[in-house]
């Protein structure tokens, strides 16, 4: 593998590692649920994503032909993760809501 690869991948996995203990710090942090939901949907999404590509690099650099593995986790990943956040948003606001509530409809 040439210089310009093992620096791509090095560089892809720190950036990773770096947007996950991001969001894993926003997480922990964070004083209520709205605001940290955004720790994992955001930054942990883009860490993942980057060591993800960081290895698609990698194994297409070291075997014949292109990964498409890890492109298609990439790609699920990034598909899946705005969803679940904005459908635990709803739920929460929803039970909220309904806590908030005094009356019985």
């Amino acid at each position: 593998m040439n210089p310009v690869t093992e620096f791509l991948v090095a560089f892809l996995i720190l950036l990773g590692a770096v947007f996950a203990l991001l969001g894993s710090v926003g997480l922990a942090r964070l004083p209520d649920f709205f605001t940290r939901l955004h720790g994992p949907t955001k930054a942990t999404t883009l860490g993942v994503g980057a060591m993800v590509l960081a290895s698609a690099v990698y194994f297409t650099a070291t075997q014949e032909g292109v990964s498409l593995h890890e492109i298609a986790v990439m790609v699920f990943l990034f598909i899946t993760a705005p969803v679940s956040a904005h459908l635990l948003a709803k739920a929460a606001l929803h039970r909220s809501r309904n806590e908030d509530d005094k009356e019985i409809i």
